[in-house]
């Protein structure tokens, strides 16, 4: 069982930079390919990045590519998500999120092995 705890979510204006960290434990984290995904009120949710187990491949959404970066540390079980020039629409509860094997043409919730709390990122216009 891998236990993941986010952290780093806030209000920002647009514009502006926020960083989501998210730690893992119980499991090996170097087994997981990582990843991010957002929920806004009365959407679905959605992914945003996902990176592979060794960090050597990363998958943005089109709506992110550009403007976010995931990054990952397997000596410290921890995975980030560096937001910038962040705009009203990012406004979401952000989701860490774990699984098995690759991301292509996996990147919906049902792949996903487990998840974090989440936290909430709000952006001001």
């Amino acid at each position: 069982q891998v236990q993941l705890v986010e952290s780093g979510g806030g209000l920002v204006q647009a514009g502006g930079s926020l960083r989501l960290s998210c730690a893992a434990s119980g499991g090996t984290f170097s087994d997981y390919a990582m990843g991010w995904f957002r929920q806004a009120p009365g959407k679905e949710r959605e992914f945003v990045t996902g990176i592979s187990q060794n960090a050597y491949s990363t998958y943005y959404s089109d709506s992110v590519k550009g403007r976010f970066t995931i990054s990952r540390d397997n000596a410290k079980n921890t995975v980030s998500l560096q937001m910038n020039s962040l705009k009203p629409e990012d406004t979401a509860v952000y989701f860490c999120a774990a699984k098995r094997g690759t991301w292509p043409g996996t990147t919906t919730t049902r792949y996903v092995s487990y998840w974090g709390q989440g936290t909430q990122v709000t952006v001001s216009s």
